[in-house]
This record gives C-alpha cells, structure tokens and sequence, in this order.
C-alpha cells in the first residue's frame, strides 16, 4: 500500500486511561485485593488505591487504556504519520488534554467524546519484579455514547479504517457503539478485530462479547485469557484446542476465515486458522533486561496490526508483534523509543 492508502487504515475503539504507574511491595497488592498478571475495574474499595500511589511513591504518568496502547504502537511502526485513528470519552480536564496531547504527538488522529462533568479514566498500574496488575478506574471512559460514532469527524474514521480493532474492555462501555462499527465493516469487507482483554470479560461480559464474535476476522488473546474462554465454552484446558473452536465459531462474514492468535509470555505464539495452529517461538529476554509487562500484549497488537495494514503474511504480523512486544517490555509503561528500527 501506498502512504495515501495507509491514512486511517487502522481505527481503535477504546477507554482512553491515563497510566498511574509505580513499583509498589506485594503489600500494596495484598492491601487492594489484586494480583499480579491481571486487570480489574476499580470497585469502590480501590478507590483510595490513586491518591496513595501519588503520595507514597515515584509514580510515572503515561498515556494508556489497552486499545489506545495498541493503536500508538501501530502507529509508530508505521511509515507516515496518520496511518491510525482512535475514538473514546474522556473528561474536560488535564488529563484528557494530556491523554490527546500524548496521541497525536505519537501521529494518531485522535477523536475523543469529552465529558464536561466526569474526570477522564485512570488505571493504577502496580509493578512488582517486573509484572504488573492494572486497577481501571474508567470514569469519563465509560460515558462513550453511540452519537460520537454519528459525527462527520467519527463517520469520516469509519469510512476510510480498513481495520477496526478494540479491546474486550471497551464491551463493558457501549456494545451498541462496537455491534454498529463492527456490523458496517461485516458489510463493507473491512477487517474487524477484538481482544479478549482480561478474563474478567470473559466471564462477566460474556453475552456481550458473544454478541460481537460473529463479526470478528481476528481474535487476539494471551494465555490467561484463552484460559478463561475455554472454561467458559467448555472447550477443555488446551490451549490450542481452544483456539481452533473459536476459529470455528460462526462468522457473519465469510469472505475470510477467522484467525485466532494466542500469546504466552515468553512461551510460543499460537495462530489458528482454516483447521490448523501454527507456533512461533518468542526469543527470550535476558530476565535482568525486563522493566515491566505493562503493555506487552498491546505492543503484539500493535505490531501485528501495522504489518497486516501493509498486507504481511501471518508469520510477518506475529514476528512484529514479537519485535514491538520486546521493545516495551525492556521500558516503563507502554513507551517507545522516538525511530522504530523494525526491519
């Protein structure tokens, strides 16, 4: 594709948050109720979580929310400016002025919903040896209506994307928003991809995230997620299994198959799709050279994504997921030098 055809390819949906981020004690954690390797939504016992975190410790401010993540990481692997889009609510204040501010330095045509009266999205990232646990406190993120989608700027986004990508996250805000975008790319042969996100989606917003999968050419997931969804289907505990019956799964478009891609850590990538899982194998990362998992699996989005906008093979994709992945893992947060030197 030409740098013309690449302008809006890719459009995220997402909870714009911005990342409160700190190395914290396992006391921290055990305070909260919150393990490491896993996200929640903030209930009201998290609440006091925020404050403490500024006034206790070095936090760190970075532009977040999982789907915003793997929009900027697209973006930047990216040849020109533009080639991305990202659409969510945030508040009127300084955060969300920052959350705009971090997007559009990084190239990405951002279109937020602003909220006068609710304070934009935070999400406490504890770190702890290098993993880490994210308390969403989604705020002004979860007031994103069906009307924005209804503005010329959003329709403009919709008509030119190519890809539509959102994080199972954003099932907890407004199906309606994601059934409506993901229905028009059904029809227009546009590629729609998901996230499974968390498990706590797949087993609480499971009706709503059933209602998507039809529309979904792609499937991401990291093995904790898969997990769950196994469970939940009752596709047993195998992980490849898994993947091939969700590939399967009915799919409102049958202009492509449905391609399932599973990451585990440092352990192999799995692909499914057309009946087989393919394996590709992560180069692992000197344990003295990780900072944190933050952002790791949206970096593989990410990646993934930039090269399916350029048309890659799946083995291409997955390798730039590896590429993007390991470069935000060895950083704070979901950053990324200024020059992407992927090759």
């Amino acid at each position: 594709m030409s740098s013309t055809d690449l302008q809006g390819a890719i459009l995220g949906m997402g909870n714009p948050l911005l990342d409160i981020s700190a190395e914290v004690p396992m006391e921290v954690l055990e305070k909260y109720g919150v393990t490491l390797n896993n996200a929640i939504l903030a209930e009201e016992k998290h609440f006091a979580l925020y404050p403490e975190l500024v006034e206790k410790y070095p936090v760190q401010y970075i532009a977040g929310g999982a789907t915003q993540n793997s929009i900027r990481v697209a973006q930047w692997m990216l040849p020109t400016k533009g080639c991305t889009a990202y659409m969510g609510a945030v508040g009127s204040d300084n955060y969300g002025e920052t959350l705009e501010r971090c997007g559009s330095e990084d190239g990405v045509l951002v279109h937020y919903m602003k909220n006068p009266d609710v304070p934009t999205g935070t999400c406490a990232v504890l770190i702890n040896g290098g993993e880490r646990s994210l308390v969403a406190n989604l705020a002004a993120a979860n007031t994103f209506a069906p009307s924005h989608i209804e503005t010329d700027v959003a329709k403009t986004m919709i008509n030119r994307a190519k890809i539509v990508y959102s994080a199972g996250f954003f099932l907890t805000v407004s199906v309606e928003s994601l059934l409506s975008v993901a229905r028009t790319a059904a029809e227009e042969n546009k590629i729609f991809c998901m996230n499974l996100a968390a498990p706590f989606i797949v087993q609480f917003f499971g009706e709503q995230l059933a209602s998507c999968m039809p529309y979904t050419d792609f499937v991401f997931a990291n093995e904790s997620e898969a997990a769950a969804y196994g469970e939940a289907k009752g596709y047993g505990s195998d992980i490849s299994t898994i993947a091939l019956k969700l590939a399967a799964q009915p799919k409102a478009s049958g202009t492509r198959p449905r391609v399932v891609v599973f990451t585990q850590g440092a352990d192999a990538t799995i692909v499914a799709v057309g009946g087989k899982v393919t394996s590709y194998a992560v180069d692992p990362l000197p344990k003295e050279q990780l900072v944190d998992t933050n952002g790791a699996g949206d970096a593989f989005v990410g990646g993934f994504l930039s090269r399916l906008a350029l048309g890659a093979d799946y083995a291409e994709c997955v390798r730039a997921g590896h590429f993007a992945s390991r470069v935000i893992i060895q950083r704070s947060g979901c950053t990324f030098p200024a020059t992407c030197d992927f090759v």
